[in-house]
């Protein structure tokens, strides 16, 4: 059982669950348990990044390491950049007060449980100084830039007449992102873009389309896209202003790109197994995480996967899930379609979520029964899903089903379940 890492790397809130003694820790314990000796490391635009960066290095450097400093990235660069290890600083999509850190290997894979708890044995092995003295490390000049050529060159398409709305989440692909689009010909408008150290993910982003729906209608685009914090996550506005998400960004891939296997999680809707099912193509099923994805993928050979929240994986050419190569990928496979049209082929299942804040997120044997309950009922007409986040104080409740308002009435009653045994 895992104490601090939850289902991407260690996150909290800054100060509280998270400080930068927990970050130098976490950065000595990275290189003693994998023997590293240059660990490159990246960072979201959250003004907490700047001393934890330094209190990571300290660590790194505690150990006989290098930290080689890219500044603010996208996680995907960091994956891809990485030495004998690569460290991103950053809570991805969640609000402002957290932060976090996320590891990868030196193949910009994510670390396996086992990597995971042998960090964790050996955080307690050393107590940094209260405030932790910020280790200089070594600059990596031009990360952002050699990133952005290696996307552009390996994904990019020609997206001339392509009128474009891109929200960057006030994150990491802030600048970069509209940049990227634009110099592949496409008509950029940009949102999200202006990162002052507390507004990352506020009112914008692939966690919150709202204004990026706005801005689409208003303009006239084509289609918007979002992303999160970090840059990890995507999520797009048609035309006519209405979300596609993970799971239709994944079918409009899976039958562009002519692929055999396609990997996605629990989460995933029943209307995208179908959809593949129909076309012949393989779905592999992994618990929700895109390290369960990654794993999946390396596992059985396939090369693109997705979590419905918006992680996509695409590996001919990459190391991790990136949303800038997401969103090139998308705009490829339109081919001067309407988005909306593209999106139309994945035909869903109803489904309502709730999060319920929680004070414990251990499920009791109440909540097992009622869910194991819930699914006799359904017998294979829909599926309800209750479980944990892995970075915030949530239970997360999922009901399917071919009626909506079943769906409806049923997650209400377990989220109220929840909440009476947890909250």
């Amino acid at each position: 059982m895992r104490r601090y890492f939850g289902t991407d790397g260690v996150r909290g809130v800054v100060g509280e669950s998270l400080t930068g003694q927990l970050v130098a820790r976490l950065g000595r314990a990275a290189v003693l348990a994998d023997g590293a000796r240059r660990v490159f490391v990246g960072r979201d635009t959250r003004a907490s990044g700047v001393e934890l960066e330094a209190a990571l290095a300290a660590g790194i450097a505690s150990a006989g390491a290098t930290a080689v400093l890219g500044g603010v990235l996208p996680t995907a660069a960091v994956a891809l950049g990485a030495l004998d290890l690569g460290i991103a600083i950053t809570a991805s999509h969640n609000p402002p007060a957290y932060n976090g850190v996320k590891f990868f290997n030196g193949d910009g894979g994510k670390l396996s449980d086992g990597q995971e708890e042998r960090i964790e044995a050996l955080l307690d092995g050393w107590l940094p100084a209260r405030e932790p003295a910020g280790a200089a490390g070594e600059p990596a000049n031009g990360a952002a830039e050699r990133y952005l050529d290696h996307v552009l060159g390996a994904f990019g398409a020609d997206l001339g007449g392509l009128r474009l709305v891109v929200d960057s989440a006030n994150g990491a692909y802030a600048g970069l992102a509209p940049r990227g689009f634009a110099r592949l010909g496409a008509e950029v408008y940009a949102i999200g873009d202006a990162p002052d150290g507390s507004n990352i993910n506020s009112g914008c982003g692939a966690g919150d389309t709202a204004l990026l729906r706005e801005t689409v209608l208003a303009r006239g685009a084509d289609l918007g896209i979002a992303f999160d914090g970090d840059g990890d996550r995507i999520a797009c506005i048609d035309e006519r202003g209405q979300l596609v998400d993970g799971d239709g960004i994944l079918a409009i891939l899976a039958l562009h790109l002519g692929v055999e296997l396609v990997c996605v999680t629990q989460m995933t809707n029943l209307g995208f197994h179908a959809l593949m099912a129909s076309r012949g193509i393989r779905v592999v099923t992994t618990d929700v995480g895109d390290r369960h994805v990654l794993e999946a993928l390396l596992r059985e050979g396939g090369v693109l996967g997705g979590e419905q929240s918006g992680h996509v994986i695409y590996l001919d050419g990459h190391v991790s899930g990136d949303g800038l190569t997401a969103g090139l990928l998308l705009c490829a496979a339109l081919r001067g379609r309407p988005l909306s049209e593209a999106a139309a082929v994945l035909e869903r299942y109803p489904q309502a979520q709730q999060n319920v804040q929680v004070v414990s997120k251990e499920l009791t044997p109440v909540l097992l029964e009622a869910v194991a309950r819930l699914s006799a009922e359904l017998d294979g007409s829909g599926r309800v899903l209750v479980r944990p986040s892995g970075t915030e104080p949530l239970v997360r409740v999922l009901v399917e089903t071919r009626s909506a308002a079943r769906a409806r009435e049923a997650c209400g009653m377990m989220a109220s379940l929840v909440q009476s045994e947890l909250g």
